[in-house]
């Protein structure tokens, strides 16, 4: 895809992603990522964006964070011809897991992912659909690193530039995001 093209569908993107006032909390103009899934045609291009992105990078697996890395994720392994490696909360998944703990704005969290999952030899591509303070994003990156994998690339839909989540990861991490927002 040439760049103005790319342009053009990210701006076309851009103006799918609906703003929800308050919600979950007074005071928080929510991101709503479900209507770039909503057509076929968005979906593509959705699709095609980020894949494009990744096509020559040698990725293995994608790993999706739970739940909405979990949309775009498998179709991302898909057509990079990669498998797919879901990362949950805890007591999700079922076999020998390893977990990271992190701080969220209101509270702790985990994350989990299967023990068995990654080796050192996997390129990994991690999405999320939003990187806002980047605590989840974080704790996903760094149970990917405890695993030994070759490489690690980073990958948001949707970016709210001035809560600064990229501050938390080492400059070397290839990271991005395909549409950025001032808050």
């Amino acid at each position: 895809m040439n760049k103005k093209r790319k342009e053009e569908t990210l701006a076309s993107l851009k103006k799918t992603v609906r703003n929800i006032p308050d919600f979950p909390i007074p005071g928080i103009q929510f991101k709503d990522v479900t209507p770039l899934f909503k057509t076929k045609e968005s979906l593509s291009a959705l699709s095609d964006v980020l894949v494009d992105e990744y096509r020559d990078k040698g990725i293995t697996k994608v790993v999706g964070i739970e739940s909405r890395g979990f949309i775009m994720g498998p179709i991302m392994a898909l057509k990079l011809e990669a498998g797919f490696i879901p990362i949950r909360k805890p007591g999700k998944l079922p076999a020998d897991v390893i977990e990271e703990e992190y701080e969220k704005e209101y509270g702790i969290d985990k994350i989990q992912i299967h023990r068995d999952s990654l080796s050192p030899d996997d390129v990994v591509l991690i999405h999320d659909d939003l990187l806002a303070t980047g605590g989840t994003m974080y704790a996903a990156y760094n149970l990917v690193r405890k695993m030994g994998v070759k490489k690690i690339y980073v990958n948001f839909l949707l970016e709210l530039d001035e809560l600064n989540g990229r501050k938390l990861f080492p400059e070397d991490v290839d990271l991005k995001s395909l549409i950025h927002f001032d808050i």
